[in-house]
């Protein structure tokens, strides 16, 4: 993994950038992922950090831990979506669930300038 960050990444943000790389290839089915003491020392970070990056892959159906072996990227049953396309789909959902939340946000600003008291010619008759 050719990744070194400036700050130390989160959990969250070391299981996007596996996702990201699965996606694109970097990261083959059978592929094993790097060993969770060397990385977490290469990013700084606590071991913890890297098991939960890693448990957050293997929630999302992308790997696969083999005890005493290592993490690796699942090879898929026939009929069921490479692990490369799970990835690639996840990171499509996070990317409309961005735009949905914006939109939403959006929306939350038109409803209250509508809801909010209005003083105007009507104000000033009552």
């Amino acid at each position: 993994m050719d990744w070194t960050p400036d700050e130390r990444p989160t959990a969250k943000e070391i299981a996007a950038k596996f996702r990201d790389d699965i996606a694109r290839g970097v990261y083959p089915p059978g592929a094993q992922l790097p060993g969770a003491k060397s990385l977490a020392k290469k990013l700084r970070v606590g071991l913890m950090t890297v098991q939960s990056a890693y448990s957050q892959l293997r929630d999302d159906g992308l790997v696969a831990a083999r005890v005493g072996s290592g993490t690796y990227v699942i090879d898929p049953k026939k009929g069921e979506a490479t692990a490369q396309q799970t990835a690639s789909g996840m990171r499509e959902l996070q990317e409309q669930l961005t735009h949905l939340t914006s939109q939403l946000s959006d929306l939350r600003d038109r409803v209250e300038r509508l809801e909010a008291p209005r003083s105007g010619p009507a104000d000033e008759n009552q």
